[in-house]
């Protein structure tokens, strides 16, 4: 099996039985992603088209692959970091500083101290107290407050937990901050993880209007927007209709162009470039008193390892199979390989009848997975493979069959 960060390259598509082949799957009880690195041009490509003139600052948190980063940085995105490990990391990329957002209005002392010193000089805030810190420890800083204005449907929210209220307490941090000889330069928001709620955009865009008019008029030379992050990995519509509502509410808020504008995108990025290969390594059945059966699967990847979005967001996992599709279905549930029985992948799925030795392929696996691993029952993060198309045809969408 390939490990490390070797590369390996296709022609038109990834061909997963061929990998499964390649790879030697059926003689291990190992997991393995496939990450499609030519799926980051596409969508970067997409991000240029659908929204210009707005930086995208990859949310590391959402996955820390080196590949990604190193990727990500070539096609000439920056980076939000929450914390001096993502700091680092993306450092050690060769990222410049200046290409960094501190984007954790709540910093621990050692992660401010090696913020500074390292020269990452943007960072958001969102009390008075976080001010204090900043002014005793980072004064230098250039401070982007962040308020809250969360989406009314979203798969979580982080209003609870971040940002100010922007009528309220806003006005109150700058003053503090003006005060204490601070540098503002703008404002942030986070509508939410999974934003269904699109209109959610353009009321936090004018509500930060408000704080840009209240901070020039006292003194503060406010040229940046973060617009922050909830944008799909796998819907194309929605992130076009997201886009158009985005670019709108700038225009109106900011006709006169004088502004940066930022986005913290993490899921839009990495969600659909990778894609879990797992192996069925046991199985049972259960009957209903209605006559009816369950098969049950369990396969060498879990909630404690790839698939703790299904406890975090309620995902519901998209699983495909290797069999003829006109095979008979079955309700079907699948189980993770620990002994705890929250582990559960899925449940009221349609599969066919299948044995143990073969594949379930999981779609859209690169978003908030491969950082949530942990080691429970002796169980790690899955292998990855790495393939690139040997020569970009404009981006065209790749398929996975």
């Amino acid at each position: 099996m390939t490990k490390g960060h070797e590369i390996k390259f296709y022609k038109k598509e990834i061909n997963i039985r061929q990998v499964i082949k390649d790879q030697a799957l059926q003689d291990t009880d190992d997991a393995l992603y496939v990450c499609d690195i030519n799926d980051f041009r596409r969508k970067y490509e997409i991000w240029d088209q659908l929204m210009p003139g707005i930086k995208p600052h990859y949310a590391v948190k959402c996955n820390d692959d080196i590949m990604v980063i190193k990727t990500l940085a070539k096609l000439g995105a920056n980076f939000d970091c929450a914390s001096m490990g993502e700091i680092k990391l993306v450092l050690d990329a060769n990222v410049e500083p200046e290409r960094i957002i501190f984007a954790m209005p709540c910093k621990p002392l050692t992660h401010l101290a090696y913020a500074k010193e390292n020269g990452v000089i943007t960072s958001t805030v969102d009390s008075d107290f976080e001010i204090l810190k900043i002014h005793r420890h980072f004064p230098e800083s250039n401070l982007v407050i962040r308020i809250r204005c969360d989406a009314t449907d979203v798969k979580l929210s982080f209003g609870e937990k971040f940002g100010c209220n922007a009528k309220t307490e806003a006005p109150a941090i700058m003053l503090l901050a003006k005060e204490l000889k601070l540098n503002v330069i703008g404002i942030s928001f986070h509508v939410g993880t999974g934003c269904n709620e699109l209109p959610a955009y353009d009321r936090a865009i004018t509500e930060a209007k408000q704080l840009f008019d209240f901070g020039t008029k006292h003194g503060f030379n406010m040229t940046l927007l973060d617009i922050g992050g909830g944008f799909p990995g796998s819907d194309y519509n929605k992130f076009k209709e997201m886009s158009e509502i985005i670019k709108c509410s700038i225009k109106r808020n900011f006709p006169e162009k004088n502004i940066n504008v930022i986005a913290e995108p993490g899921r839009y990025f990495v969600e659909s470039a990778y894609t879990l290969i797992c192996k069925i390594h046991s199985k049972r059945e259960t009957k209903l008193p209605d006559g009816s059966v369950t098969k049950h699967y369990y396969i060498n990847d879990g909630v404690f390892v790839s698939f703790a979005n299904v406890v975090v967001e309620h995902y519901h996992v998209l699983v495909r199979h290797l069999l003829d599709d006109l095979l008979p279905k079955f309700k079907t549930t699948i189980w993770g390989p620990t002994c705890d029985a929250y582990d559960k992948v899925g449940e009221n799925l349609e599969l066919p009848n299948m044995e143990c030795g073969d594949f379930l392929i999981f779609p859209n696996m690169g978003a908030y997975s491969i950082p949530l691993a942990t080691r429970f029952n002796g169980w790690g993060p899955s292998n990855i493979l790495y393939l690139d198309k040997a020569s970009t045809d404009g981006g065209r969408e790749n398929k996975i069959r």
